[in-house]
């Protein structure tokens, strides 16, 4: 017997590299499809979970490299933001392939291809079986897609985040250039912030401890993991209290 998702709703954080691939920037479209592939495996069916994203914009932009050569970061934040959109319409566009219904919810109000981000209405939608992807961040420069993915969670009441790494979960070093990295099965909040281990930024930490939402990190690149973690298999590490 199958056993079916224990979490419901769920949060699922993409780096913008994920859409990347092995390409190096922009978008991937074999890897988007695949991704969108297994979106709609835990979507679709009598089984199928409530699933909202938040996408970040690192394969098209970073606000940070431009701060670091001088200009101001807010203006690049706001650039980045728009990356963000740019790759929630793609991810839009490859869900509606896999026969699901969408919404883009963007925190920057661009009517003419985003609904205005309005907490309601992205409970609704969620209600009505439909896959919202948040855009745009928080719509506030200095923050992180990941304290905007902690943010979103929180406000639809989301059982879980799923931040979907190219790693197997959480490591005391780079486990790519370092073959003695430690796996983690499970953390603390306070472990990961006082060990600055790179699961998301302190702030965006800080706020899942504030609001008790477990954070289970996971290796996206192996097919069939989203489905795995949200049947209850121990796959990847589990940030909780």
């Amino acid at each position: 017997m199958t056993m079916g998702p224990i979490y419901s709703p769920v949060l699922l954080k993409l780096s913008g590299e994920a859409l990347q691939g092995s390409t190096g920037f922009g978008i991937d479209p074999d890897t988007l499809a695949d991704i969108s592939a297994q979106i709609q495996e835990v979507v679709a069916g009598p089984n199928g979970i409530r699933l909202a994203v938040v996408i970040g914009g690192g394969n098209i932009f970073r606000g940070q490299l431009l701060a670091d050569k001088g200009h101001d970061r807010a203006t690049g934040d706001y650039m980045g933001m728009l990356a963000t959109v740019i790759n929630a319409l793609a991810l839009q566009e490859a869900l509606e392939k896999q026969g699901l219904e969408t919404r883009v919810l963007s925190a920057l109000t661009i009517t003419e291809v985003a609904e205005p981000y309005i907490r309601r209405r992205a409970i609704r939608h969620l209600e009505k079986g439909r896959v919202v992807i948040f855009a745009a961040g928080t719509g506030n420069p200095f923050f992180t897609t990941d304290t905007a993915a902690v943010l979103r969670a929180s406000e639809i009441g989301a059982e879980v985040l799923l931040k979907a790494t190219k790693v197997d979960g959480v490591y005391d070093k780079d486990p790519v250039k370092n073959p003695d990295a430690v796996f983690f099965r499970e953390l603390t909040y306070m472990q990961a912030i006082e060990r600055r281990l790179k699961v998301m930024d302190t702030t965006a930490l800080s706020l899942a401890m504030d609001n008790k939402l477990p954070i289970i990190v996971f290796n996206l690149t192996k097919r069939g993991n989203i489905k795995k973690v949200l049947s209850g298999e121990k796959v990847g590490t589990m940030v909780s209290g």
